[in-house]
């Protein structure tokens, strides 16, 4: 009879043991931190997904990311001309994927025309302001002149012109594309100011209105002098010009 009495009791301090040295009050608690640990887990990705960049910081970078591909496609088209001129070629120069240009241009036909859109567009609009009060069409004529010859011809934005003018045949769209957003315009701000000139009696010669291309002729000269006889005989654009004006409007009075 004692034997079994003494066999119970250490039955039952049996599961005890096995209990405590299986899962002890310590690594209750371990599971407890496991449940803690795993509600504190998802804050910081909710934290980051609260607090994105800002839009405006994701424009800019793209904005800086299609300047440069513009930047480098004018280098590329300095340098190899528009034929020989590879998509490859300015990615590598941009330092940007070749699949990031075609984010921004769909050929290379587009990454000209957005050189034509920026370098010279905002230029020829000036054309359309009318001359300021009090001054007269002959000076407006000549600031725009100065100006082109000093940020066209003078710079990089001239190689764009001698760009069209050498390959324009080759590739009409671009020729194209440069009347319309430039010399339809150019010509269309030229003939207002001729008329206008007319009508106050500083142009004598009615008909120049039907050929405002004489007019700005001066300026075509500059851009082409610059890249084929500059280094031969260096051509003072603005003076030209000056004596241009001479011929259209009359010489200017020195008293």
């Amino acid at each position: 009879m004692s034997s079994p009495r003494t066999g119970t009791g250490p039955t039952k301090a049996v599961p005890s043991k096995s209990a405590s040295g299986r899962r002890g009050e310590k690594p209750a608690i371990g599971r407890q931190g496991e449940k803690t640990a795993s509600v504190k887990a998802p804050k910081p990705a909710l934290a980051k997904a609260q607090s994105p960049k800002p839009p405006s910081n994701r424009a800019e970078r793209t904005a800086e990311r299609r300047e440069a591909i513009i930047e480098a496609a004018l280098d590329e088209f300095i340098s190899r001309g528009f034929t020989a001129t590879r998509i490859d070629d300015v990615a590598r120069r941009a330092g940007v994927a070749k699949g990031t240009i075609y984010l921004h241009f769909k050929d290379k036909e587009s990454m000209f025309e957005e050189l034509i859109r920026t370098a010279l567009v905002p230029l020829i609009g000036r054309l359309h302001a009318p001359p300021p009060i009090g001054g007269t069409v002959r000076d407006a004529v000549e600031a725009f002149a100065r100006t082109f010859i000093q940020e066209v011809a003078a710079t990089r934005r001239g190689d764009i012109v001698r760009l069209i003018v050498a390959e324009g045949p080759r590739f009409p769209s671009i020729a194209d594309f440069y009347y319309r957003e430039v010399v339809s315009r150019g010509l269309a701000g030229m003939r207002a100011l001729i008329e206008l000139a007319v009508s106050r009696g500083e142009i004598q010669q009615k008909n120049l209105a039907r050929f405002p291309q004489i007019l700005v002729a001066p300026a075509i000269i500059a851009v082409i002098w610059q890249s084929l006889f500059s280094r031969h005989a260096p051509l003072d654009a603005i003076e030209m010009f000056r004596v241009h004006l001479d011929l259209i409007f009359g010489e200017r009075r020195t008293t």
